[in-house]
């Protein structure tokens, strides 16, 4: 190859004159070792964002493409702009990822590890996560577009999950029984249950992940996690850290893919998988459920909501329009314990309403990586339009929609105006389904009797919410709620230390908490009998 040269090699005097030259050219040489320095130097500086974000799945410590070589495509929902390509893996992949996470769990490089050393490795996880905060949260923004400080606390809010089980894996305790027949002892210890799969969803990709494997890692399981086709890069990037911390190769194992129920249906269906943890809608959560029971797996599920947010005539109004507005707004909307149909009561119906719209109207709607915005877009184009047309189906049944109640499609295709729909009858799926977007649906109610019946009404149990400051009616209303979690004059009530899960319709089994230990363990009891003890 030749190029423009200021030096001849080849005997002649420079002259500080542009020509042709082979490539042999000492000073070109050198010019050219000078322009990779600076091009490595501005890749460099590029990589705040980019250094976390991986192209490759994690199977057995090796980070892989799909064994067909396919990827799909991960997309800013703020804009649509593709931000990478993750592999399609396939069934044949995840097969290896459980054949890798089976191994790692038989292995003594694992296996012999105390309590107290995979506390360590949770922590020292726990530390390279808060140390990437700003990094995970500039990835979490674009490819879910949740606002940048959301996108950040739920980094703190998902590694205090890390940092919790860090320190309950040290408290998995056993028992020792007093037995009623002479030289005998009865001993009951926890064990890992094994291999466990971990699906997660796209409106919390860090925290619903760190919720389940380092519950699953403190037990001493190793896990697969199959992360949304929406947010892998999160995944990914979480994984990539728990690498650097020491985490033998095959304990986790990620794998991406856009093709995810013949995965799903293999882990239910897999004899060496002997767990599964799935947050999701009801609906697959049931296929899972159905598919996991020829193996009488362990399953715990977290599936969706219909959360009433009550709010009585005792209420202080305006903490009850603060609880409702982080309650129903936070991730635009989608969360599964979001407050879903809102109960005010005649009293105080007016008052609350009027405050309420005043808050909504000054939200600020936009592109995440704005730190002055408060609503992001919705998460994909399935999910814009369910959210508009429950609303339509709202006005369609003579609703009245007060604010909002359109797309803002001059901000993006996926942009939807935070809403408030009142006089919401009961036939509307407002009313009777999970709407999962920035929609608040107001009914009011005359007593205490008819709140709690109508917040009942449903076959969902997840969170509910009320607002009072009556302390009879505070003990009434919190028992008879037929959910997993009360929030009681509070709109935001998940926390490492409480159990997260529901009743009814909305799941099985709980997370978070010490009670987030128990899917990953089976209880063994060992009895020592013909004991010498005279």
């Amino acid at each position: 190859m030749e190029h423009l040269c200021f030096y001849d090699d080849g005997g002649g005097a420079c002259k500080a004159t542009a020509k042709w030259h082979t490539k042999s050219c000492f000073i070109c040489c050198h010019l050219r070792a000078m322009l990779r320095r600076l091009s490595t130097l501005q890749i460099t500086r590029m990589r705040s964002f980019s250094a976390l974000v991986q192209t490759k799945a994690l199977v057995n410590g090796a980070w892989i493409d799909a064994s067909n070589k396919e990827t799909f495509a991960v997309s800013n929902p703020a804009n649509g702009q593709v931000i990478g390509h993750v592999p399609n893996m396939t069934v044949d992949d995840a097969q290896d990822a459980i054949k890798a996470a089976k191994q790692a769990y038989e292995s003594k490089e694992w296996r012999s590890l105390t309590a107290k050393d995979r506390s360590n490795l949770l922590k020292k996880w726990h530390k390279l996560i808060e140390a990437n905060t700003q990094e995970i949260a500039e990835i979490m923004t674009a490819e879910s577009g949740k606002p940048i400080n959301e996108a950040k606390g739920e980094v703190v809010y998902g590694n205090a999950f890390i940092e919790w089980f860090a320190e309950e894996a040290r408290r998995i305790y056993g028992e020792i029984v007093p037995s009623s027949t002479p030289n005998r002892e009865i001993i009951v210890m926890k064990q890992p249950i094994g291999v466990a799969a971990l699906i997660t969803p796209w409106n919390f990709p860090l925290a619903m992940i760190t919720r389940k494997a380092g519950a699953a890692l403190a037990a001493g399981c190793t896990v697969i996690v199959k992360p949304s086709e929406d947010t892998p890069l999160t995944a990914l990037a979480v994984a990539k850290l728990a690498e650097e911390a020491g985490i033998p190769k095959g304990v986790i194992n990620v794998i991406t893919t856009n093709k995810a129920a013949p995965i799903g249906q293999l882990f239910c269906k897999s004899p060496d998988v002997r767990g599964i943890s799935f947050t999701g809608s009801t609906q697959v959560g049931k296929l899972l459920f159905r598919d996991s029971a020829d193996g009488i797996k362990r399953v715990c599920l977290e599936l969706g909501g219909n959360a009433p947010f009550i709010v009585f005539d005792s209420a202080n109004v305006a903490k009850a329009v603060d609880g409702a507005m982080a309650s129903k707004f936070r991730n635009c909307g989608q969360t599964c314990v979001s407050a879903n149909r809102f109960f005010v009561q005649e009293g105080v119906y007016d008052k609350f309403v009027s405050q309420l719209k005043q808050r909504v109207e000054a939200l600020k709607i936009g592109d995440g990586n704005s730190c002055d915005v408060q609503i992001g877009p919705l998460i994909n184009k399935m999910q814009f339009d369910k959210v508009s047309g429950f609303v339509e189906d709202a006005r369609s049944k003579d609703a009245n929609i007060i604010v909002g109640g359109k797309a803002l499609k001059e901000l993006g295709p996926l942009f939807y105006a935070p809403t408030i729909v009142t006089d919401v009858p009961p036939t509307s799926q407002l009313y009777t389904e999970e709407v999962f977007g920035p929609v608040v649906s107001i009914i009011k109610f005359k007593d205490e009797e008819e709140a709690v019946q109508k917040a009942n009404d449903t076959q969902r149990g997840l969170a509910g919410y009320f607002y009072s400051e009556n302390l009879q009616q505070v003990f009434r209303v919190a028992k008879r709620m037929e959910v997993g979690m009360v929030g009681v004059n509070e709109g935001i009530i998940s926390a490492p230390e409480a159990p997260f899960g529901g009743v009814k319709e909305s799941g099985v089994g709980r997370e978070g908490s010490h009670h987030g230990i128990d899917d990953y363990v089976d209880i063994k009891y060992i009895c020592m009998g013909n004991l010498k003890y005279d």
